[in-house]
């Protein structure tokens, strides 16, 4: 029952929509008692032939008008108590949604997207019918049946109403026993749920990897593999589930046959006549859906209640990354000043150390150096997506910290290495972070990033549909169609990590020169493996093993010797010997 206690909140929070369904299902209760008591007279009035037509019109006519009302309360209790605990599914979605967006991106290392889709989709339903079913199963099995059972006691025979009820307690601890077993198999079986959700979301993303490499038997063996051991799991449960009404009927078939044991010799003895007799055993056969609803609530409490705990689990996660209050809300505009002592993503591992820098308002920088010295990280920290690093990182003289992440973030567009396009048309996902962007404007952005006349190519052009991840489109177009995305906000930094690599030469020198054309007074930060990307930068800095290891102009860097030097000179050749095959 501990799981009505943690959704108490909601339960408060729809009290009107509960209270009236409660009451209607205690109504319904109510009228369920005038049929077992009106056959019980009838048949009285048969047997001592004092039953007349106008009598019997007026049983007829109780009867007729608690149907009418039992079909009626049962129709709004339903819209009642069924409509809050799909309110409730939805409040609980949103809230995961709304979790999932301000995580960083820590979080989604830990987890994967799988187990996070079971958590909203499985999860929420079994909270769902918790709130639903679970009310109305409570309802039904403790206020129908104690109403029956005082109907039985008070209103025909006390001691009969006992003698019947000796087989109740072994329901009780055979339901008890059975729920503690359903909650272990139940999580068991959810978490077996995630686990083939995960395997299916990775090897419909990375088809294209299993093909290459002529997996598809073993990973359709590995899907087989797991989805026969939720099936296992699953059966285990139902092994469980099906114990509840066999348990149930055999119990409530004991208390039948002593009642009428019992009942028959009490009316031999003239303690009772056959019509009560009747009414006793209608009523104790009106009780057997009560206690199958009380067995069926304890295994929906324990859905819920293994449910629950998982999805409030994931909501008590905490973001690494914590806006301070009053955080500074407008979009921060001037220099950027970064005074990085260490920072590592464990204790153990430092990936930046000594990174410090002052890049002037409206000024471009470019960041080198070899795969993995820090180049992204460094990026990542600029963002916020990280957070622990000593030292400091200001934006027009303040802390970022003191900045909203929302007004951070705001004021920076952000083209990642890995290009990420939404199953939309070209003009939606150039105008994502802009939706109310005109057709003029998102044509201007994709001209600035060398894409206008590939989308003019396209049969329905800005309308043609990429599919899921961009799928339809070559990694270059990708690339600047991110591109384009960012350029539409024109925020006040634009950072390009490794953006331009799919785009040859002169698609990316055009590119370069049009950001320079449109971004007089802003600020852009680029990283490339390729130092014709950068070497028109205002400010050039050379990372190795996350430390600055050289910094300033083209033309400064060139006239030392080191890495950014000899790396030039080996690109040149490079490119000499391609135009020269």
């Amino acid at each position: 029952m501990s799981i009505f206690k943690d959704l108490w909140w909601f339960f408060k929070l729809e009290k009107r929509a509960y209270i009236a369904g409660v009451s209607l299902l205690l109504l319904v209760a109510l009228l369920e008692l005038i049929p077992p008591k009106a056959v019980g007279y009838v048949v009285d009035g048969i047997q001592n032939g004092t039953l007349t037509i106008s009598k019997l019109w007026k049983v007829m006519l109780v009867l007729s008008m608690g149907a009418l009302l039992t079909y009626a309360a049962r129709y709004i209790w339903r819209i009642m108590i069924f409509g809050a605990s799909v309110r409730l599914a939805r409040k609980l979605r949103n809230q995961l949604f709304e979790h999932f967006t301000k995580m960083s991106p820590s979080f989604y290392q830990r987890k994967r997207v799988g187990d996070l889709m079971a958590h909203a989709t499985n999860d929420l339903q079994a909270v769902q019918q918790t709130a639903g079913t679970g009310v109305l199963t409570l309802v039904d099995s403790i206020v129908t049946g104690g109403f029956v059972l005082l109907a039985m006691g008070v209103t025909i025979s006390w001691k009969l109403t006992l003698i019947s009820l000796i087989p109740m307690p072994f329901m009780a601890l055979s339901t008890t026993y059975y729920g503690k077993i359903l909650h272990k198999r139940f999580h068991k079986a959810q978490e077996a749920f995630s686990a083939l959700n995960n395997k299916v979301q990775e090897n419909i993303s990375g088809i294209k990897v299993i093909k290459t490499f002529g997996e598809e038997s073993n990973e359709i063996e590995d899907f087989n593999n797991r989805s026969r051991d939720i099936v296992a799991k699953n059966i285990a449960v139902a092994k469980v589930d099906s114990l509840f009404d066999p348990t149930i009927s055999l119990i409530v078939g004991f208390s039948f046959f002593l009642s009428l044991a019992f009942g028959s010799r009490m009316v031999i003895q003239n303690e009772m006549t056959l019509g009560d007799l009747i009414s006793f055993t209608t009523y104790l056969g009106l009780l057997i859906w009560p206690m199958l609803a009380f067995g069926w609530l304890f295994n929906i409490l324990e859905r819920g209640r293994a449910s629950y705990d998982r999805v409030s689990s994931l909501l008590e996660e905490q973001s690494d990354i914590v806006e301070q209050e009053g955080g500074i809300e407008s979009s921060p505009k001037g220099s950027l000043d970064v005074n990085i002592h260490s920072f590592g993503y464990t204790d153990q591992q430092i990936v930046l150390k000594n990174i410090c820098f002052h890049l002037e308002k409206g000024r471009t920088m470019g960041i080198i150096g070899k795969t993995g010295s820090g180049k992204t990280t460094l990026l990542k920290l600029l963002l916020r997506e990280f957070g622990g690093y000593k030292g400091e990182i200001r934006v027009a003289g303040r802390l970022i910290e003191e900045y909203s992440i929302n007004a951070l973030r705001s004021s920076i567009g952000y083209v990642p290495q890995e290009h990420f396009l939404f199953s939309a048309t070209i003009a939606d996902n150039i105008a994502f972070a802009f939706p109310e962007a005109s057709y003029k404007n998102i044509r201007k952005a994709a001209e600035a990033a060398q894409v206008h006349d590939d989308i003019q190519e396209f049969p329905h052009q800005y309308e043609t549909m990429v599919g899921e991840k961009g799928v339809s489109l070559s990694g270059g177009q990708k690339q600047r169609i991110s591109i384009a995305r960012a350029i539409l906000l024109d925020p006040e930094i634009l950072i390009l990590d490794d953006s331009l690599s799919a785009v040859d030469a002169k698609t990316e020198e055009a590119i370069l020169q049009s950001l320079k054309r449109n971004r007089q007074g802003k600020t852009t930060i680029i990283t490339s493996h390729r130092l014709s990307a950068i070497q028109h930068a205002d400010l050039i800095i050379v990372l190795d093993e996350g430390e600055i290891v050289q910094s300033g102009t083209h033309d400064a860097l060139m006239g030392q010797e080191g890495w950014y030097h000899d790396m030039y000179v080996r690109q040149q050749l490079e490119n000499q010997v391609e135009l020269g095959g």
